[in-house]
């Protein structure tokens, strides 16, 4: 859609449109989830971060966790990183949990424990981007700002018929715009929080990707894309990341005290930070980490596949019993079966220990 009709179809809709979503909201949305009802932005810094790319089933058990080990932002300013991991082992996209815990540390150095009241200061942070930001400044102090997470693109791309390539950096500043040109009008504060809120649940519950629920939708008399009975079509997003295959073959090495051996991973790459046992491009390469006394007793287990974002992961793994001490490698060490479980480590390397063997 041209830019001035795209214009024309915002201002057309913005007198009722954040009404409805309002009033929608009120009557039918979301309102039971722990992080929700609350000002607190600690907790819904939390919930935002652990919500990207994460259904809310997932994030129930994780946040309730945290919230028990860390119940403050000082709290986990004051944790280390490895407890951070351990406690987000699971979740996926690692980098979240390191930024989180910078943020926190962050907030207490430089903000006194007091997280900042507006978008553009919190921006400022590790990890809080836009869409983060606007949401803790919407929902805890009531600030008239548009957040932009992947629901709401899709809500409004829909809405407003705006089929811009969001691939484009310029397309999604446009977006952007038409986000800022649709919220309550300012004679109305109190009504952001429940406004961002309607977006969100929308999005999650009613404009679902495929199959909309168009019927249930308190847009759907204004919803361009209804109109064109495609709305399955929005939002528009050629650039796709090709998605590719690794294989990796993993020692999963056991001492005559049936102790594991476990490395911590370099600070980028697959893992990064994380514990985990060594990992090899062949299983030449494993085999010929062992001692050759050792050798004897390696065994091939059942290779699996770890589903990543854009990667297939073919893991192999392979058992040995070390007679050898493995010391000299840095970065790692020995740890019983009631130890390891406090680590942070990769989601398929703790299926993999808690199966046994």
């Amino acid at each position: 859609m041209p830019p001035d009709d795209l214009r024309s179809a915002a201002q057309r809709i913005a007198p009722t449109f954040a009404d409805n979503v309002v009033a929608w909201q009120r009557s039918h949305g979301r309102s039971e989830l722990p992080w929700q009802n609350t000002q607190d932005p600690y907790r819904v810094w939390l919930s935002e971060v652990m919500l990207q790319q994460t259904q809310v089933s997932t994030v129930l058990g994780y946040f309730a966790r945290f919230l028990d080990r860390f119940p403050t932002v000082q709290a986990l300013a004051a944790g280390t990183e490895d407890e951070v991991f351990a406690l987000w082992s699971g979740l996926g996209y690692y980098s979240r949990a390191r930024n989180m815990h910078r943020c926190a540390q962050e907030v207490v150095s430089r903000f006194c424990g007091e997280f900042p009241r507006t978008a553009a200061e919190l921006q400022t942070l590790p990890g809080i981007g836009r869409s983060t930001a606007a949401a803790i400044a919407a929902f805890c102090f009531g600030e008239r700002v548009a957040i932009l997470d992947g629901n709401v693109k899709r809500v409004l791309s829909r809405v407003l018929g705006f089929d811009g390539d969001l691939a484009s950096a310029a397309q999604e500043r446009a977006l952007w715009n038409e986000a800022t040109e649709l919220l309550p009008p300012a004679s109305e504060p109190r009504a952001i929080g429940h406004y961002t809120q309607g977006l969100m649940d929308l999005g999650a519950t009613v404009c679902l990707p495929r199959k909309p629920s168009c019927i249930f939708c308190p847009t759907a008399d204004a919803c361009a894309a209804r109109k064109e009975g495609a709305p399955e079509r929005y939002p528009v997003k050629t650039r796709k990341l090709r998605r590719t295959a690794q294989s990796l073959w993993m020692l999963k090495a056991r001492d005559p005290q049936g102790r594991v051996w476990l490395e911590k991973r370099p600070a980028r790459g697959i893992w990064a930070g994380l514990y985990c046992l060594p990992v090899f491009e062949n299983r030449s390469a494993l085999l010929d980490e062992l001692a050759s006394a050792d050798r004897q007793s390696a065994r091939d287990e059942a290779a699996f596949v770890h589903v990543l974002t854009h990667k297939d992961l073919h893991l192999h793994p392979i058992s040995a019993v070390c007679s050898e001490p493995r010391a000299g490698k840095s970065g790692g060490g020995w740890f019983d079966d009631r130890e390891w479980p406090a680590l942070g480590m990769p989601a398929p390397v703790r299926k993999l220990l808690a199966s046994g063997g």
